[in-house]
């Protein structure tokens, strides 16, 4: 498929409904285009997705998301050799190039979300309270939604992600696109997290909800197993803060 057919069938959008809310509202989105490796590896991307409102069970007290968090979609470059998180290039899950150099001077919590999980229930509600005990000292919290364990996280990117965490009342902080953690098209921001603090049976995500603690100055400190509650954690941002 050549670049200038992928986006024409990108710009073709479909007609979704929310049936959660009392009155249903149409939500456009755009559908994901399978490709093989070597057209990914030459487009960089597989899904657009363009931002719009959800219908939204809860009304104004549904938690707000931001888009400005992002996955890395670069080539993997000489990862080991970053100094920081802050040379890392991503996109949100509705496709927007950020830079992570965006949250410099700010603790971060990276986290890889799954929806479908034993750990999920927990996981949101927990990063949820961390959220709100430290938001407003300084803490941010990257969200990872990853397939790559029993597909887990079948949600897709964009609208459906966000109405997902909506209405299992996750306000868990920043949103990023789907990312492999693990394997060779793991994200090149992955490979530096697990370069720079390598688990105890080797540097390979076990499961979700694996959490990584990053400095203000953009370096990961440490690195936490899928069953460490994130409340857990609290006494070590309190120190960095």
């Amino acid at each position: 498929m050549s670049l200038r057919q992928f986006q024409t069938i990108s710009q073709q959008v479909f007609r979704c409904f929310s049936t959660r809310a009392t009155t249903s509202r149409r939500i456009l989105g755009l559908g994901h285009i399978e490709l093989s490796q070597s057209q990914r590896q030459n487009l960089k991307f597989c899904t657009v997705l363009l931002p719009v409102s959800c219908a939204a069970a809860g009304g104004a007290s549904a938690p707000k998301y931001s888009t400005a968090a992002a996955i890395d979609m670069s080539a993997n470059g000489d990862y080991k050799n970053a100094a920081s998180i802050y040379e890392f290039t991503v996109k949100d899950t509705h496709g927007n190039e950020v830079s992570l150099d965006k949250y410099k001077g700010r603790v971060v919590l990276v986290v890889n979300i799954a929806s479908k999980c034993g750990l999920t229930k927990n996981n949101y509600q927990k990063l949820t309270e961390l959220k709100e005990k430290f938001g407003e000292r300084g803490l941010t919290i990257l969200n990872f939604p990853c397939n790559q364990f029993n597909s887990q996280m079948p949600e897709a990117d964009g609208e459906a992600m966000v109405c997902h965490l909506r209405d299992s009342k996750a306000d868990i902080g920043e949103i990023f696109a789907k990312v492999d953690v693990n394997g060779d098209n793991a994200a090149p921001v992955y490979k530096y997290l697990k370069a720079k603090q390598t688990g105890t049976l080797g540097s390979g995500i076990k499961w979700n909800f694996t959490k990584f603690l990053v400095n203000k100055e953009g370096i990961p400190i440490n690195r936490y197993a899928p069953t460490t509650d994130p409340m857990d954690i609290a006494k070590d941002i309190e120190k960095i803060l």
